[in-house]
């Protein structure tokens, strides 16, 4: 089963025009990281059941909105003093010596289980703007 939503270019374009095209890159990146910080907020939850010294937790960091390809961006990655961004692999995915860690599909059931949130802060953050 698959939805197609007709009419969201038509819709963005009359949005601009209303608002300019800076105001609405203000709005929306200030949605993107309304619902970035919702879903570091998941993730963070994820990571405390299997954590030791928390360091993957304290080093989830969230880079500002850029472009990509033409499209606005908001990354989530690790990084900090403990270099726990060489080993988040190994916790997502497991290994061959432990190919079931605690932590196996922690970030995957974030993304899971942030969709709605993610989506409602987008509409409240948009809401806000407009």
């Amino acid at each position: 089963m698959s939805v197609e939503v007709k009419g969201l270019k038509k819709l963005q374009n009359e949005l601009e025009k209303k608002l300019g095209q800076q105001a609405m890159q203000c709005i929306s990146d200030k949605a993107l990281l309304d619902a970035a910080n919702e879903f570091v907020k998941v993730l963070k939850q994820e990571f405390e059941s299997f954590k030791d010294t928390g360091a993957s937790i304290d080093e989830i960091t969230i880079t500002g909105p850029v472009w990509e390809n033409g499209v606005r961006t908001i990354k989530i990655h690790w990084r900090g003093p403990n270099g726990r961004y060489r080993i988040i692999h190994l916790n997502e995915w497991g290994t061959i010596n432990n190919p079931n860690p605690a932590g196996k599909g922690a970030i995957a059931r974030a993304l899971k289980n942030s969709e709605k949130v993610y989506r409602d802060a987008v509409r409240k953050a948009l809401k806000g703007g407009l």
